[in-house]
């Protein structure tokens, strides 16, 4: 062993979808969004230390924007203006936490989620010594961990199961790096998903020169054959990862 090798330090995943909370290895399904107890009960199971929170996609929606030129200056400044050209993208409602990462050429990722919702969580992991340490919607966390190194353009599938055999969710497209997010809060059965969001997407993406040559598929068990060659991903969730 190297006395001077470096071993990552561990963070507790909390994995929260609108109808259910996996931490620690245990899924517990919900109604709805987990209640602040029902929060409280998995943050105490786990060990005490920092968590990263990966989110529903419908709790922190995404855009990617190519119509910014230039940012504030300034910290707070460049935050008011992520919210307000957030807000103007996706009409939300009330206040948003917005984050912003520069793609490049490819413009600018805005994530964001409910301010008053960000403090609850926060305010509550610390209080139980369990510090939120990141948040990331679900469907950056599965590009991140399968999608940004593949070499082929694709298109990658990041899925909630809802009532019945319905789905809400993302697309995310790449070619040398993530081009397109589209996101769908209202369910949809398979058949409608392939139909009417999937097949639109990769005709865009052919006018534009991007065809995607793979498809990514997390959340349901099998997927049928369609435009493009798809993998289904195993629905593993973490019960830690480097923080």
């Amino acid at each position: 062993m190297s006395l001077f090798s470096i071993k990552a330090k561990q963070g507790n995943v909390v994995w929260i979808e609108t109808n259910r909370l996996a931490t620690g290895g245990k899924i517990r399904i919900t109604d709805a969004l987990a209640t602040e107890d029902q929060l409280s009960l998995a943050l105490s199971s786990l060990p005490t230390g920092p968590t990263k929170w990966i989110l529903d996609d419908v709790i922190a929606p995404s855009i990617i924007l190519k119509d910014i030129i230039e940012v504030p200056k300034g910290s707070e400044a460049r935050e008011a203006f992520f919210r307000w050209k957030y807000g103007q993208a996706l009409a939300v409602e009330g206040a948003y936490a917005v984050q912003g990462l520069s793609l490049g050429e490819q413009g600018w990722l805005l994530s964001g989620m409910p301010l008053d919702l960000q403090e609850t969580w926060i305010n509550l992991a610390a209080k139980l010594g369990r510090p939120l340490h990141a948040m990331i919607p679900r469907w950056l966390w599965l590009y991140n961990r399968a999608a940004s190194t593949r070499e082929k353009p694709g298109m990658l599938l990041s899925l909630c199961k809802a009532g019945g055999e319905t789905y809400t969710g993302s697309i995310a497209t790449w070619g040398k790096t993530l081009s397109l997010i589209r996101q769908w809060s209202d369910s949809a059965d398979i058949r409608v998903w392939m139909s009417d969001r999937i097949e639109p997407t990769i005709a865009f993406l052919q006018r534009d020169g991007k065809t995607p040559m793979e498809l990514l598929v997390w959340g349901p068990d099998d997927w049928p054959t369609g435009a493009i060659p798809h993998k289904v991903f195993q629905s593993l969730i973490p019960n830690q990862e480097a923080i």
